[in-house]
Formats: C-alpha cells, sequence, structure tokens
C-alpha cells in the first residue's frame, strides 16, 4: 500500500512539473458575427501570442484559443472593445491535462501487452505492434525502416495486402501524427491498420488493387515529447534558433513553401522552417511518396481536430483543376459518417473553409507527388482541446473508419 502511495504522489509530482508552463492558462470559444470580428481574429492569430486550435474562415463560427495567463486580460480586452462574443470553456489547461495523464497512466497500467484503443500507446510501442503483426501475418504485412528523425527514433512504415505478391498494385498511403500533440491521429492511423490487418476478412474488398502504406507517427520525437514533458507542443523537436526548437512539419514541405499561414519566427507553432524539407521527418515522408510516383492514388493525413474533411490548396483560395473528384471522394467519406453516427463533417479546401496555411503535405502530395486525390481529416476534438479522455478513443477511431473506408472505396471505384 505504502509503495502504491509513494507511486501515486510521484506521478502526480511528475505531471505537475511537466504542465508547470501551462498553468493558468485558459481556452477561450469565440464567435464573430461580421467580417470586422473575423479580420480581428485573423490578426490575434497571426501575432503568434495566441494558441488557435480552430480558426474556421465562416462567420458564427466558433474559434478556439488558448491564452496564456500574461496575455489573458489583453486579449479580454480586444473582444469586449469589439463586441466579439466569447465564453471561456476551461479555465486552468494545466489541471485538464493533468487529469488526461491521471486517466492515461491508469489505462496504460491496466493493459499490458498488445494495443489498445483504450489508452494512447507510446511511440515504442506501436513500432513493436508494427513488428509483431509483420511476424503473425508475413504473407500480407511487411514493415519497412524509412529513416531516422533528429533525435535518432526509428521511423517505420507498415505495408498491407493481401498477400497476392502482385508487383506495382496501386496504393493508399495514410499517415497520422504529424502535429506532436493531436494523440487521436496516431490512434486513427493505428486503427487503420488494426481493421485492414486483423479484421482482413471484413475488409479485403480494399486490399483486392490496391496496398495500403501506413505511417502511424509522423513526428516521433514531438510525439514523444508531449508524453514526457509538454502536452501542448506541435513541432518537431530539431532546434530552430534563437534558442527554439523545432518546425511545424506541415509548414514545411517544399511547395508553395514560406507562402501565407507559414511564419518565418523559429519560436512560433507555425514555423516554416529555415528551407523547405529542413526537417529529418519531411524529408522521410517525401522520399518514401516519391517512391510511389504513378502507384499512389489517395493520400490521406489524419489531424485534429474540428471534423473536417479538407483539400488543397492551403497556400490559396484557387482550387485544384481536379478538385471535382477530390471533393466527390471527400463528401463520401462525410456522408459515411453523418448516416452511421450522425456526426457532421465539413468538406472543402484548407483556406476557403478553414484558413491559409502553405507548405502542407496533402498540398505537396498532389502538387508534386502527383497524388491525385489529397485529403486532411480534422478528427473530433474531444474535452476542450488536444485533451481527449482516453474513453474518447474508441468512438472517435471507429467513426473515422467508416470515412476512410468510404472515400478508399470511392478511390477504388475510379481510379
Amino acid at each position: 500500500m505504502e509503495v502504491k502511495i509513494f507511486l501515486s504522489l510521484l506521478a502526480s509530482c511528475c505531471l505537475a512539473v511537466v504542465n508547470a508552463e501551462l498553468e493558468g492558462s485558459k481556452i477561450f470559444d469565440v464567435t464573430p458575427s461580421n467580417v470586422f470580428q473575423q479580420q480581428i481574429l485573423e490578426k490575434l492569430a497571426q501575432s503568434g501570442i495566441y494558441d488557435f486550435f480552430l480558426l474556421p474562415r465562416a462567420l458564427n463560427i466558433t474559434s478556439r484559443v488558448m491564452v496564456n495567463p500574461k496575455d489573458q486580460l489583453d486579449f479580454d480586452r480586444v473582444l469586449t472593445k469589439n463586441s466579439i462574443n466569447f465564453k471561456i470553456v476551461n479555465e486552468d489547461v494545466s489541471k485538464s491535462i493533468n487529469l488526461e495523464r491521471s486517466q492515461q497512466n491508469i489505462m496504460s497500467r491496466a493493459i499490458n501487452r498488445g494495443i489498445s484503443f483504450r489508452s494512447f500507446e507510446r511511440f515504442e510501442k506501436i513500432n513493436a505492434y508494427l513488428e509483431e503483426l509483420a511476424a503473425r501475418f508475413p504473407d500480407r504485412v511487411k514493415v519497412t525502416l524509412i529513416g531516422k528523425t533528429y533525435e535518432g527514433r526509428l521511423m517505420k512504415t507498415i505495408t498491407i495486402s493481401n498477400g497476392d505478391k502482385r508487383a506495382n498494385k496501386k496504393v493508399i498511403w495514410v499517415d497520422g501524427g504529424i502535429h506532436a500533440r493531436e494523440w487521436i491521429a496516431p490512434a486513427a492511423a493505428l486503427y487503420v491498420i488494426n481493421q485492414l490487418v486483423e479484421n482482413f476478412a471484413a475488409n479485403k474488398d480494399l486490399l483486392a488493387t490496391y496496398d495500403w502504406v501506413v505511417l502511424p507517427v509522423a513526428n516521433p520525437d514531438g510525439y514523444e515529447y508531449t508524453h514526457t514533458t509538454s502536452r501542448m507542443w506541435r513541432k518537431t523537436r530539431k532546434p530552430s534558433g534563437n534558442s527554439c526548437y523545432g518546425t511545424d512539419p506541415n509548414r514545411n514541405f517544399g511547395f508553395h513553401w514560406g507562402e501565407l499561414g507559414a511564419s518565418n519566427l523559429p519560436c512560433d507553432d507555425t514555423f516554416r522552417g529555415p528551407t523547405a524539407f529542413s526537417e529529418p521527418e519531411t524529408q522521410i515522408m517525401r522520399n518514401e511518396l516519391l517512391k510511389l510516383n504513378g502507384r499512389a492514388k489517395f493520400y490521406l493525413t489524419i489531424h485534429a481536430y474540428g471534423n473536417y474533411l479538407l483539400y488543397p490548396w492551403g497556400w490559396t483560395s484557387g482550387l485544384p483543376s481536379n478538385v471535382a473528384d477530390i471533393d466527390e471522394v471527400a463528401r463520401a467519406g462525410a456522408k459515411a459518417i453523418k448516416m452511421a453516427t450522425g456526426t457532421r463533417y465539413t468538406v472543402g479546401s484548407s483556406t476557403n473553409v478553414l484558413y491559409e496555411a502553405s507548405g502542407g503535405s496533402d498540398d505537396w502530395a498532389l502538387g508534386v507527388a502527383g497524388i491525385p486525390i489529397s485529403i486532411t481529416m480534422e478528427l473530433p476534438a474531444g474535452g476542450s482541446g488536444f485533451n481527449p479522455s482516453p474513453q474518447y478513443i474508441d468512438p472517435f477511431v471507429s467513426e473515422a473508419w467508416i470515412g476512410i473506408k468510404a472515400m478508399a472505396q470511392r478511390v477504388i471505384s475510379k481510379y
């Protein structure tokens, strides 16, 4: 009993230290009712002072932003002065994150082996699961070491087939966890793997003419950092100058790199990097996707949050020439989810329904890698930010699979 009490106190101590920088931070829901108010929010977001989790383009749609204690008075004054409606949905982010970690620790201890959708898995366990599947299903599963992160972690993809050994089959690519704090994204990628491999009989039609290549965690260093040090970390972990660390991987791809919606300030969450593909992780993704030139027909990158199915372009309000085809696929996913669970997903181009973001992986996949269907799936939030309780994992990822499967079926029928 004394040992248990000691471990509990130790965990509480460590949690407090980990989240000390978030103590007193609040999360606001802010709703602009006119164009002027929307422009004010966009300027606040561009300042880099506030952490906007969500900033939709449409009026009367709520934005969500985290504000540090030292900036809360000024933020409140701007909103009040301009009659912008708001409410505080989280009075202290550190407390909710500590609760999340406590729940996570309890569930992790209860699950000693294998993968689970009742807790958020750590990176080493995710890689171990991939290797376990390759050992159990050698005819249908291949794990490939594709490179090392800045901190030396091994990035691996899993290629899933029906075992027919046909060369040069068409490919669907899925990645998750480009942004470190979006824990539900790797969980959803793992669920895709689980369904295609361990529930093969129910999903074999998805593998008849296509192989699937899945990269569950595209930013391992950042992902682990959110588990050990700073839950709200977004970027990679390579030093970026001015005593700052990390680059936003989803602003680092070399297609219209460094344009709208990407910061040139190393400390900003949306820092684009000193050059395109400056990060080992984005270089690795680039190299792997280019190897699939001509074979890859569907690029899907999973993020959180906001219930969106987004497609290029992120660098301009203009649309790609094949927008009708991409939109058709995205709407198939949204319709399937709506019919199955009632959850609504907004469909549209990144810039027109959410915000400008140049240097994204989805833009590059379409614009350079030549993958005709390129979609970003933004999963639901859970809680007030990127801190969903473990109880949300299974319903969120199983719901996401409904949409992913429907989109894949539409791609397979078209290409």
